[in-house]
């Protein structure tokens, strides 16, 4: 399964595209199963801002019920039809993540974009070290027909904006802006659509997740997806990735798309 021309078109245009009804009712159900049942015995308060930020239900991360959802469905060749055949391995674990009801008095709270893989106090990231890699798969658990109900929020175009800043700044200013640079941004887009539907993002997409007003939990799974012929991570010295400085090095199964 590939995805089609204009698919390919539109993720070099806007950075990202949604494909829907990709994963099997069966599977989503699997994996809300084992998460509510996670769920139900309970969430450590004194963790709450490290799986907001990391993943809710660590235990099930490298599970069946969410590995899954991205290996045992299309999700697996689509993406492997952009990384290249061949260059994608089968995922051993995924980003629970959630975003509960909340409240406020703004029907419209502002958006913050950023960009993954740059520290901040609850991610995970070594401080002084970028995180990147290549495309953000996320896979939708959740019917969002409406905006502010917890939505994958992206700006489109912007990966081409931020991918001109840092050839012109070096990758390490991610570092000293905190992962959002100081481009001029586009309206936002709250993605809607059904559960099963999956949005492939690349990296330098700015992003986030709006705030949930609607009165249901939003659920989604995120993976990180890198080829697996990138050379290691230096294990000392600067953070520095050609895959930074040209952002499509990364992507063959784009080389006939027009950049």
């Amino acid at each position: 399964m590939e995805l089609s021309a204009s698919q390919k078109a539109e993720i070099v245009e806007q950075g990202f595209t949604k494909i829907s009804g990709v994963v099997p009712r069966v599977a989503v159900q699997a994996a809300l199963r084992a998460i509510n049942h996670s769920l139900g015995e309970g969430v450590s308060r004194e963790e709450i801002n490290k799986f907001r930020s990391q993943s809710y239900c660590p235990e099930l991360q490298d599970s069946e019920a969410i590995s899954g959802l991205f290996n045992r469905s299309p999700a697996f060749d689509l993406t492997e039809s952009l990384l290249g055949r061949g260059k994608l391995n089968k995922r051993n674990g995924g980003q629970i993540a959630l975003r509960f009801p909340g409240f406020s008095d703004e029907p419209a709270p502002k958006l913050w974009p950023h960009i993954d893989g740059v520290y901040s106090e609850h991610n995970g990231v070594p401080k002084g070290r970028i995180g990147n890699f290549t495309l953000i798969a996320c896979i939708m658990l959740s019917d969002l027909n409406e905006p502010y109900a917890g939505n994958f929020t992206v700006w489109p175009g912007t990966h081409r904006r931020i991918a001109a800043y840092l050839k012109e700044h070096g990758p390490e200013s991610l570092l000293e802006c905190k992962g959002v640079p100081p481009i001029e941004m586009p309206p936002p887009v709250q993605i809607t659509g059904q559960a099963g539907d999956i949005v492939l993002a690349h990296y330098l997409l700015a992003h986030t997740a709006a705030p949930n007003l609607s009165p249901h939990v939003r659920y989604a799974i995120f993976y990180r997806l890198t080829p697996n012929d990138r050379p290691p991570e230096p294990p000392t010295g600067p953070s520095f990735r050609d895959g930074i400085l040209d952002p499509w090095m990364e992507w063959p199964g784009l080389r006939n798309i027009d950049k």
